[in-house]
């Protein structure tokens, strides 16, 4: 009934508090899978400047070995950054240690500042998207073949048959058709909903079976926090949801921060456009998770202190989770 993501900003921080923000992300994972966390999932963003996580497969990797049961998923991996070949070999290696838990919501992304990091073209980003695509499935077959006048060879193939779990990311046409066209499942971003129709209708004129699709609706909470008093929790945590929703707007421009409720100058404006970022007593939250059927948070949001962050935790465990059909 709920999930925790991580995507590890950590504005101003020291080596050490940052090492303190990832040993408390580990923390984390190991306790949602005692508390029945439906998954974990990570995030991918380069040259930020708050630090945003830029090596997902390596966070999931260590959140692999300290749980047994949990799905991973990183969402969204930016694949038309990386050289497809050595991606396919660290997730093959990764999908093996983790018997097959770890997933893939794969996106081309929206900041130019990574393609000119990274050399790619940000125009030709849909274009090396399908090339990645492609060569990702040839990859886990263990069979030679050649890219981009390489000749390769992935082993060990994955457990997984056919290769990790993959869906695809975005809020464009495009990558709605894209998606019908490799036939992946896709999650749209809040907002999009006109995005599923597109979709369905390529699956039917490609002959395809539709695969999952989910658009969230704009403002759908996905940094959920729960507190006794949510005044008091707004007066110490809203100076961190404010950071990650006023780089987000940065990022991603007024439009569609206004969407999802992430354009604020204060933390009195962010908590009146009740978007995605919300803080709820016990009670609210076990209505809202009745309502929404999930409850997502962003434990760690905008490098949010650990000692600030496990009494929404401990509140969702102890006073919420138990009140819902099985709860723990």
């Amino acid at each position: 009934m709920f999930l925790l993501r991580f995507d590890m900003r950590t504005p101003g921080s020291s080596p050490a508090r940052r090492s303190e923000l990832y040993a408390a992300a580990l923390d984390m994972a190991a306790w949602a899978e005692q508390n029945g966390c439906l998954q974990l999932v990570v995030s991918e963003h380069h040259a930020s400047e708050d630090g945003y996580l830029p090596a997902p497969l390596v966070l999931a990797s260590m959140m692999a070995g300290r749980t047994r049961r949990i799905p991973i998923q990183i969402a969204a991996l930016v694949l038309p950054l990386h050289d497809p070949i050595a991606v396919a070999e660290q997730m093959a290696v990764l999908d093996i240690a983790s018997g097959g838990r770890v997933s893939y919501l794969v996106a081309v992304g929206y900041r130019r500042e990574e393609y000119a990091m990274f050399g790619r073209d940000f125009k030709d980003r849909g274009r090396r998207m399908e090339e990645c695509l492609h060569a990702l499935r040839q990859a886990w077959t263990g069979e030679t073949f050649e890219f981009e006048g390489r000749p390769v060879r992935v082993t060990p193939r994955p457990t997984t048959p056919g290769g990790p779990g993959l869906l695809m990311g975005g809020r464009s046409a495009v990558a709605a058709r894209r998606a019908a066209r490799f036939g992946l499942g896709m999650i749209a971003q809040e907002g999009h909903p006109e995005i599923a129709d597109v979709y369905r209708e390529e699956c039917q004129r490609l002959g395809q079976t539709p695969g999952l699709m989910i658009t969230p609706a704009a403002g759908s909470v996905t940094a959920g926090f729960v507190a006794e008093d949510p005044d008091r929790a707004w007066a110490e945590i809203g100076p961190y949801l404010l950071h990650d929703a006023k780089m987000y707007a940065k990022w991603q421009g007024e439009k569609q921060a206004r969407k999802v409720g992430q354009f604020a100058d204060t933390i009195e404006d962010l908590r009146a456009a009740a978007g995605i970022y919300r803080i709820f007593t016990p009670d609210e939250a076990v209505e809202h998770i009745r309502s929404a059927g999930v409850f997502i948070s962003q434990p760690l949001t905008g490098g949010l202190p650990p000692d600030l962050a496990w009494p929404s935790l401990e509140l969702l465990a102890n006073q919420v989770l138990p009140r819902l059909p099985g709860g723990s």
